[in-house]
């Protein structure tokens, strides 16, 4: 093989392959990766997979120079090598692209690919060199991107691709890419698989993170599962199904399509009307937004992060006030009411920050599950709590909503995301709700939480609970609403009858396109 063959398209040379051996990591009562084997190869996306706590961050962090391993080498080409920092992994050749971006908004495309590195002038800046590079790198990997544009005037997905950019400047001949799905419309989505399939072509390897198993069953050719900090196996993905996959990551057989069942759908328990308010910012978060859910239905709102899905729930719960319209609750304009007064009406609300707006932090379980009615019967008597009803309350739900805690008196702070989206879960819904506002409820979740948290929204739908359903996940919305609406810069574009949606059709309404503008487009 000539030097040629081991050169990438950018000039770096390539990984061959690279292996991760007995990789061990402990934290204080926990063993986050027990002996793990890993490896990734050159023209391979190779997928890692696991429920949360399973170890996937832990054994990437290790690798990209975040953590050190208690026990285990990396090998690189066959060679040990020592990663002790971010900095020596990204001189191995080695990037990551995380799931949050790691970009300065209010600077350019080139400004944020070269901050942090020495320019080839000295004191002065080169931007225009840089920007040259950029154009470059765009053209051999099919990124389309501007290098003069600013961060905050791109689109989720272009922003991507200046974090993708940015690795392949800095020479990553290997790619971690931690969900890098998980806010994409489903074109850019397809986008991105298409620069990750040119990149395999051209020699680099890929370590591809997610939850979503039909991205992985597309783009991935092998496929490593671990549960509880062990590796139970690496399969070629042609071997093995998303069933198996789910089933594989959790130790058990895993429903990955609700039984939505058929349930007759009734009045409408919530209409909004012409409803706009400000965002955080002061611009428009909503703008004339007009909505109903009726009693027995998921009413689904589908569109990408930040186009007014906050504003929405925030408006309706109490926390934000309208500019204009009405706010129909069960008959009664409902809008400047407070959250407690709200309340009061059985309205409840699955907030999609739960750590912030969910729980308190420093509270235990016990009081944690009584916040809405602390101060009501049974919970209170004479102006003093019934420890003993709160605990007997507490241990109730804890055992019907499977909270898995060493206690009720044990603090928030000290249980997973799961098991704490379980406690909003079960102090919301035991409530007997009339209308459920659940803002992103399976965001962050590993795939046995989220199966949880779908079974009870369908079966409190079931029970003739109006529920509106936000969130950033198509599949979510494809698998249990009834009717979607997409929000697009604040406005409602479009409500699409489930049997009528598509991820495409969809996906166009999220980019702002309207149904009988994409005929065109299609053409």
């Amino acid at each position: 093989m000539t030097d040629q063959d081991t050169k990438l398209p950018s000039g770096r040379t390539r990984i061959e392959n690279l292996e991760m051996r007995g990789i061990t990591k402990r934290f204080p009562g926990v063993l986050a990766s027990d002996h793990v084997d890993f490896d990734v190869k050159s023209g391979e996306v190779h997928a890692l997979l696991g429920e949360n706590g399973a170890g996937k961050s832990t054994l990437m962090k290790i690798l990209y120079g975040l953590y050190k391993p208690d026990e285990g080498e990396v090998f690189l080409n066959g060679k040990p090598v020592a990663i002790a920092s971010p900095t020596d992994s990204i001189d191995l050749g080695i990037g990551m692209i995380h799931q949050h971006f790691m970009l300065v908004p209010t600077l350019t495309v080139a400004e944020n690919v070269a901050l942090g590195l020495p320019s080839s002038r000295g004191f002065m800046t080169d931007l225009d060199v840089v920007s040259k590079r950029i154009l470059e790198l765009a053209k051999i990997y099919g990124l389309k991107i501007d290098p003069d544009a600013y961060v905050w005037q791109l689109s989720v997905g272009q922003q991507q691709r200046v974090e993708i950019i940015k690795a392949l400047y800095r020479g990553a001949a290997l790619l971690i890419l931690d969900e890098p799905t998980a806010v994409l419309t489903p074109q850019e989505v397809d986008e991105l698989f298409v620069i990750m399939r040119q990149m395999t072509k051209d020699g680099h390897g890929l370590i591809f993170i997610s939850h979503k198993l039909h991205e992985v069953v597309e783009i991935s050719h092998r496929v490593t599962v671990l549960r509880d900090g062990r590796k139970i196996g690496t399969r070629p993905t042609s071997e093995i199904t998303k069933q198996d996959l789910a089933n594989w990551m959790v130790g058990r057989e895993v429903g990955l399509t609700p039984d939505r069942g058929t349930v007759q759908r009734g009045e409408a328990r919530l209409e909004l009307k012409d409803v706009s308010c400000d965002s955080d910012r002061g611009t428009p978060g909503l703008r004339g937004v007009n909505l109903e859910v009726h009693s027995g239905e998921i009413l689904g709102i589908a569109g990408v992060s930040g186009n007014g899905q906050r504003e929405l729930a925030e408006t309706i719960v109490g926390l934000r006030k309208t500019t204009n319209g009405r706010i129909i609750l069960e008959g009664g304009d409902v809008a400047g009411l407070s959250p407690a007064e709200l309340t009061n009406r059985m309205l409840s609300y699955i907030p999609e920050e739960r750590m912030r707006d969910g729980v308190i932090r420093e509270f235990t379980v016990a009081e944690n599950l009584i916040l809405r009615e602390h101060e009501k019967a049974p919970y209170s008597r004479s102006g003093f709590l019934d420890l003993g009803e709160i605990s007997r309350h507490a241990d109730e739900l804890i055992k019907r909503f499977q909270v898995k805690t060493p206690s009720s008196e044990t603090l928030a702070k000290n249980l997973s995301g799961g098991n704490i989206q379980k406690i909003v879960l079960a102090r919301e819904i035991s409530r007997a709700p009339r209308v459920i506002i659940a803002a992103q409820p399976t965001r962050g979740l590993d795939i046995g939480a989220t199966e949880y948290v779908r079974e009870q929204l369908l079966e409190q739908r079931r029970l003739g609970v109006a529920i509106m359903l936000i969130s950033e996940d198509l599949d979510e919305i494809l698998a249990l609403s009834d009717r979607i609406a997409v929000l697009y810069e604040g406005q409602v574009m479009d409500i699409v009858p489930r049997a009528q949606a598509t991820p495409e059709k969809l996906g166009l309404l999220m980019a702002g396109i309207r149904s009988e503008e994409s005929l065109s487009v299609v053409k």
